[in-house]
């Protein structure tokens, strides 16, 4: 049974700010009028402004963050019922940051006069492109492909919405794109494919592959993710990153392990339930898993995974045969009846505060699913030690910006094709270490995504994994292991 979580715990959050262009009479109350209605309302005011003053009439710009949508139009409502008050424009500022898209393409050098057109362009362009075709390998060093990636995706598993299509998963794309660029100075561009089929993706990603030096698949679909991460894979000559399943993991491994500092507990003493199996929670098993976690429990729809359970597809299986070795059943619920740590990665509003209580003294509660989680985290932390989510306005936010930014620059950098689970887990505790012993704390177990020291430091330390993993297979090339096979 799905349960209800009263929306108005949710506080206002500047995803859904809106500016309200009003006139109203030029009288000194009028401005706090309209203040205080949008406060009433539930409204946060960030901004207001006179921007016109006439004798009789003035126009003031309020600009306030709301719950959702409906809360903004509600707001809206409140100070247009302000007497003498005329709502003129309803601006959503989100929408408006979206208006033409998020990216563009800038040369990095300048065609002022002939000479520089003829050494960038015909006919010097040619020589270029001659010692290219003698030595493939000279593209990295003389085009774009050392410091570009790909973020390519099918529409199939965007975001919590689902199956929405390449055209809708484009500005989630595009921002993407502006994170590689913002925080690792890597060149990224959308691909947004027209197409659901397996084998077509496949095909066209392996086509496109030559400009890039790195593929980033972001929101398709589980199962089909797996087998397409795979054989790209083993097709490709750059490495192939699925940001859905492989960043959250590293970055639920970074959280975790200051988390677990924070209430004192070792990794192979505890208990941790995952909600929802899919590409994230695959990834994330996998990956604590490798790190010796005591016990974990995975749990769909149905409640705890059944290794009996027919027709389960390899990852389904891996999970069910390598987890859950007290062979416990039952629901959600009754997996965390004693559980020190709870994963979600699946669906909103799935737990109370009840759940949360029956868990283990200092329980850790990770409620991932977004914009709403599986459990309010409000209602969370009555009971639990220490909460996160994967929202930005409340604390601990568990998002993948922290890892794959730095750890495609750390790839481009030693121009490697391989991602192994030695290269995720030092990701994750440089993640970790970014939070100075002084600084942990309940509420902070993890960096601020604006954190400028996060990306580099990820970057350096998959360049030594990089280097340890290259080491290795030199001296015993028998341990040297097919593409993506030592994934977490």
């Amino acid at each position: 049974m799905e349960i209800k979580v009263d929306r108005k715990t949710t506080p206002p959050t500047p995803g859904y700010s809106i500016t309200m262009r009003v006139e109203a009479p030029a009288e000194s109350p009028m401005a706090s009028a309209i203040a205080e209605a949008i406060g009433e309302a539930g409204g946060a005011l960030t901004a207001l402004h006179v921007a016109e003053r006439r004798a009789d009439r003035m126009v003031v710009d309020a600009t306030c963050d709301a719950r959702d949508a409906d809360h903004a139009e509600q707001i809206g409502k409140a100070v247009a019922a302000v007497p003498g008050v005329t709502v003129l424009e309803v601006s959503d500022r989100t929408f408006l940051v979206h208006l033409g898209g998020k990216l563009e393409v800038t040369p990095k050098v300048q065609l002022k006069h002939r000479d520089d057109l003829s050494r960038a362009y015909t006919p010097g362009v040619a020589r270029v492109c001659t010692a290219i075709a003698e030595n493939p390998a000279d593209a990295r060093r003389l085009t774009i492909k050392r410091n570009t990636v790909a973020v390519v995706t099918d529409g199939s598993a965007v975001l919590g919405l689902g199956n929405i299509g390449p055209e809708a998963a484009l500005p989630v794309m595009e921002g993407k794109a502006a994170l590689f660029k913002q925080f690792a100075d890597v060149d990224a561009w959308p691909v947004c494919l027209d197409t659901q089929d397996t084998d077509e993706i496949v095909s066209v990603v392996k086509a496109l592959a030559p400009v890039y030096g790195g593929i980033n698949l972001e929101d398709i679909s589980a199962p089909r993710c797996f087998e397409i991460e795979a054989r790209l894979r083993e097709a490709l000559d750059i490495p192939v990153f699925h940001d859905d399943q492989h960043g959250t993991a590293i970055v639920v491994l970074a959280a975790l392990t200051n988390a677990l500092r924070v209430v004192g507990k070792r990794i192979e003493d505890i208990t941790i339930v995952v909600s929802g199996v899919g590409a994230a929670g695959h990834a994330i098993i996998r990956l604590l898993h490798k790190q010796g976690v005591g016990e974990i429990i995975g749990c769909d729809r149905r409640g705890v995974l059944d290794p009996e359970q027919a027709g389960m597809d390899d990852f389904r299986r891996w999970i069910a045969d390598n987890t859950n070795r007290s062979g416990r059943r039952g629901t959600l619920r009754e997996a965390l009846v004693g559980a020190d740590v709870f994963i979600g990665v699946s669906a909103p509003n799935l737990l109370t505060e009840e759940d949360i209580a029956a868990m283990d003294e200092g329980a850790i509660v990770f409620a991932l699913a977004n914009p709403d989680p599986e459990v309010d985290p409000a209602a969370a932390g009555r009971h639990a030690a220490v909460v996160a989510t994967g929202r930005s306005d409340y604390p601990n936010q568990i998002n993948n910006v922290l890892a794959f930014p730095g750890f495609f620059r750390g790839l481009l950098d030693a121009g490697v094709s391989d991602i192994t689970g030695e290269m995720m887990t030092a990701a994750a505790r440089a993640i970790a270490a970014a939070v100075p012993p002084r600084q942990l704390s309940a509420d902070s177990i993890i960096p601020s995504v604006f954190d400028a020291s996060v990306a580099p430091a990820v970057a350096a330390a998959v360049r030594e994994a990089t280097a340890a993993h290259t080491t290795a297979q030199d001296q015993d090339p028998d341990r040297a292991e097919r593409p993506g096979e030592n994934n977490a």
